[in-house]
């Protein structure tokens, strides 16, 4: 079996563009679909993927491991978002691939499943862009959590404090505070409540906002600090009660290798698309094992992302939780063939063959490349902000 062409189809989603990466075959009707989707940098990413496939066409897509360090190793210069995410959803359609001609799920490609199922948490008001970076009033936090509570989750992620506020500020931890405590009043204590704050702050603010966090009973603290400042992130899981999650920005094993080392999280959230695929998430989980740190993939993308990580959810056995967005576009599942079934809040051990989806190419057209919704995020003073 040769690999004939590889191919990358990109898809609108207001925030984001998905990159969905085609890799065919000589053999008739067999081909797989993988994601590469980086919002901001869609047409890099195109770029790298074509890069990537002039060293592959030809070659056998079943050697998934001697392709990966093709990949990886041939050309002088490794490693970097675009490379890592263009390798990640060439990774993710050779795993399809490989499912698809034995008639397997991915996940019994890994080792078979290590749980009958999996939960899944939710982003305030299902992923819309304006529910997670513009919901400002308590009362609305209560309103979207007991939102997602109805659609049956039992664990919801939100950014409580407004991208343009200095998180520094008492007043604005305070009020953060109040947020927070809207959700634990709605959610009761049956249901997990997440907070994210996307490292735009010190180490001695997130220590700070943490502790105020620990009167809620909060299930993780999400890159409370810059990923690339591991120490300081060691400094702020020491000195909290709370488990501190982190990994979306890291890619490929060496730039978590330090993050183990020093114990400086509870949680790693390597990103399927981003981190080397399905073949460099599985070794870091298996890292992360050995350190006793539990594994919940980074997932804001779209329909493949969200397959690629169900898969590797019942393969891992350190594996704690599956984030998704369910509300960005309406046609989310238009896209694909048999979209991954969330129900409550659970999906089931995967059975058809590889991913378990197809790209409904029809629809897909439909969504053509524009401009991202930007995220022109400022202080009061003009300064620029981390979003």
């Amino acid at each position: 079996m040769k690999i004939t062409r590889i191919t990358t189809k990109v898809v609108h989603a207001r925030m984001r563009n998905w990159i969905f990466v085609k890799v065919e075959t000589d053999q008739p009707g067999l081909y797989g679909w993988g994601e590469a989707t980086l919002e901001w940098k869609t047409k890099g990413v195109v770029g790298a993927i074509e890069d990537l496939a002039v060293l592959l066409i030809g070659k056998d897509p079943r050697r998934i491991e001697h392709l990966w360090q093709i990949m990886h190793r041939q050309y002088f210069w490794r490693g970097g978002i675009y490379n890592y995410t263009a390798i990640s959803g060439i990774d993710q359609a050779l795993w399809d691939i490989k499912g698809k001609e034995v008639g397997k799920p991915v996940a019994e490609l890994l080792g078979g499943p290590v749980r009958d199922t999996l939960r899944f948490y939710d982003h305030l008001g299902g992923g819309n862009l304006e529910s997670i970076y513009q919901t400002i009033e308590p009362t609305q936090f209560a309103e979207r959590m007991l939102a997602s509570i109805e659609e049956g989750f039992t664990a919801v992620k939100s950014l409580p404090i407004p991208v343009a506020e200095m998180i520094e500020s008492p007043s604005v931890l305070k009020r953060a505070a109040k947020a927070v405590e809207a959700m634990r009043l709605a959610a009761g204590d049956d249901v997990d409540i997440m907070i994210d704050v996307h490292a735009r702050t010190t180490p001695a603010a997130a220590i700070q906002f943490g502790h105020i966090l620990e009167d809620f009973n909060i299930y993780w603290f999400e890159e409370p600090v810059a990923p690339e400042n591991i120490e300081a992130l060691r400094r702020v899981s020491q000195a909290l009660k709370i488990p501190i999650a982190t990994g979306e920005r890291l890619v490929g094993r060496w730039e978590f290798r330090e993050l183990f080392e020093k114990q400086a999280c509870a949680i790693i959230q390597p990103d399927a698309s981003h981190c080397g695929g399905i073949s460099e998430v599985r070794r870091i989980a298996a890292m992360a094992e050995t350190y006793n740190i539990a594994v919940a993939c980074h997932n804001p993308q779209g329909p493949i992302s969200t397959a690629a990580c169900t898969q590797l959810g019942f393969a891992i056995p350190n594996y704690l939780i599956q984030e998704q967005v369910r509300s960005d576009v309406p046609w989310r599942g238009d896209v694909v063939q048999t979209p991954v079934a969330v129900i409550k809040g659970h999906a089931v051990a995967p059975t058809a063959p590889g991913l378990g989806i197809d790209v409904n190419e029809a629809e897909a057209n439909k969504h053509p490349w524009q401009q991202e919704v930007m995220m022109d995020c400022f202080h009061r003073d003009g300064s620029v902000a981390d979003w």
